[in-house]
């Protein structure tokens, strides 16, 4: 099961981190709590929990970002290090980090992606030479065993090769077998093909002795690749460098959660005959042509390649991208996909809601209370006027808290201190609030924790049981084969294959992969 990880076994011996009684307090919140961490010397160790469990708090301690509480230590190779830790004394220590969206910037090229706040300025001239630039990325990638062309554009690359780039930026000044670099999440985005690829560099690094601290939400992930893993719950340590060789996903998640969490199975369709919503003649960017109808309390998956045109379909049916044409009609009220003669308004009016993937950017407002994120809807319908406090946004925001287990359970929290997955279940108690007609979701569990991710598809579930029509967006196989009554299979702008019955994960993916599957039609999924 972890036959990667064991062919190089860490010297658990020698520490390259270590972590004592750390601690950290906001406010009244203890955020960690006498968290204890050690990573050995050539070892890729796994770092778990839940969202909002105090991991990105950790990381922000180890990056300098925050300072802990007194009586903590941080030491690397031995080396008691300063809290807070100041960005000179990290770089000299050879800790560094790269982030879930990797850090790159897409109008730049790889060598200057790879020497961003790197770059050597002459002496006395104060310029930068950027061949003697050019050359050092080129040397630092040609380690990594990937020489890419280092004067094209970052964001021309595939993913695996932007993985590599961002790798290459936290490796260079560390020497062959030194350092600590921390993965934050930095695999989210990468495909199963690309995922290996980066683990085999990875791998070749820690190999030469460098250090890796590995955070992801991926279980499967952690069980395979790491050596060692350590269970983060509450703020609090539960278990600590527990060898993976004795460990599986389920058991992982036991420990997360406090509590065995019940493996999601397919249950009964909640999908009746009465019409909901349907799309007549839909066609943007790709797609040409769509039509599709969605029944009360029918969940309907829509998925296929990256750049097939399910994602842009989806957005079109919630007003959040404009059509060339296309007429969407909503318990017999008819809207204009192309907007010409509508809004989005006219969507909400209409019973559409949307739950965006980037909930930050395009579904939640940052520097509002999780209440008024809640409400944000229904403000204007009452006629409040934007007046905070009212006693319905008070009652509302609680029952939708309970409802959906928002942590922590304060109406009053700025959603931007909330974790990912407790964002997203504002974002979906929002719309789920309005009880709307046609709710469509883009990726709705995509990097939450599995205790998230199981509170999320109960809701959608219930929504469908009251009589919410559902249309869910997404790569992942493994919520669509849960969630769907059917699922459509996009290819090059087209619905290439529509799947019913009992949904299987493997089913799904080979439909999506399926070169073979280019002319419309239906298939039983069994």
């Amino acid at each position: 099961m972890n036959a990667v990880s064991q062919a190089h076994p860490p010297d658990t011996a020698r520490r390259r981190l270590e972590v004592a009684g750390l601690s950290k307090t906001f406010g009244s919140t203890r955020a960690l709590r006498d968290v204890r961490l050690h990573v050995a010397h050539g070892e890729l160790h796994g770092l778990v929990g839940q969202n909002g469990c105090g991991k990105s708090t950790l990381v922000k301690i180890l990056t300098g970002m925050y300072a802990p509480d007194p009586g903590a230590s941080v030491a690397v190779d031995g080396l008691r290090l300063d809290l807070p830790i100041r960005p000179v004394q990290q770089r000299a220590a050879g800790v560094s980090v790269v982030h879930q969206n990797l850090g790159l910037v897409d109008d730049l090229t790889v060598w200057e992606n790879v020497r961003l706040g790197h770059y050597r300025a002459g002496r006395l001239s104060r310029r930068i030479n950027r061949r003697e630039e050019q050359r050092a990325a080129e040397q630092v990638l040609a380690r990594l065993g990937r020489p890419l062309e280092a004067g094209q554009k970052v964001g021309s690359l595939s993913a695996q090769d932007r993985a590599v780039v961002a790798i290459a930026r936290a490796v260079q000044d560390h020497p062959p077998g030194s350092g600590l670099i921390i993965f934050d999440e930095s695999t989210r985005a990468l495909g199963r093909s690309a995922r290996a690829r980066f683990f085999r560099t990875v791998r070749s690094l820690v190999e030469e002795g460098t250090s890796v601290l590995l955070i992801s939400h991926q279980l499967e992930e952690i069980v395979e690749v790491t050596d060692r893993v350590t269970v983060l719950r509450d703020g609090a340590v539960i278990e600590a460098g527990l060898p993976t060789r004795e460990v599986n996903e389920a058991s992982l998640t036991r420990m997360m959660l406090g509590r065995h969490l019940v493996t999601h199975s397919r249950r009964e369709s909640h999908a009746r005959d009465q019409l909901v919503a349907s799309v007549r003649g839909l066609a943007i960017d790709a797609v040409a042509g769509l039509d599709l109808e969605v029944r009360r309390g029918e969940v309907l998956g829509m998925t296929g390649l990256i750049g097939s045109g399910f994602i842009e379909a989806a957005e079109a049916l919630t007003g959040a991208r404009t059509a060339r044409a296309g007429t969407l009609s909503v318990q017999g009220r008819d809207l204009a996909l192309d907007r010409r003669r509508g809004s989005t308004k006219e969507f909400v009016r209409a019973g559409v809601a949307f739950v965006p993937e980037r909930r930050l950017e395009a579904g939640v407002a940052g520097e509002l209370t999780v209440s008024d994120n809640l409400t944000l809807p229904r403000v204007r319908r009452r006629g409040a006027r934007l007046r905070i406090g009212a006693a319905w946004q008070a009652e509302e925001a609680t029952a939708m808290i309970e409802k959906l287990d928002i942590r922590p359970p304060d109406p009053h929290a700025p959603i931007h201190t909330l974790s990912g997955g407790n964002q997203q279940k504002v974002l979906l108690a929002k719309w789920l609030a309005d009880a709307p007609h046609l709710l469509v979701l883009h990726e709705p569990t995509q990097a939450v924790d599995v205790g998230a991710r199981h509170d999320i598809i109960e809701a959608i579930r219930a929504a469908a049981r009251d009589g919410c029509a559902v249309v869910i967006a997404s790569i992942d196989p493994a919520d669509l084969a849960v969630l769907c009554d059917r699922v459509m299979v996009f290819r090059d702008g087209r619905v290439t294959r529509e799947l019913t019955g009992d949904l299987e994960q493997d089913a799904i993916v080979r439909a999506v992969f399926d070169d073979d599957t280019r002319s419309q039609g239906k298939e039983q999924a069994d």
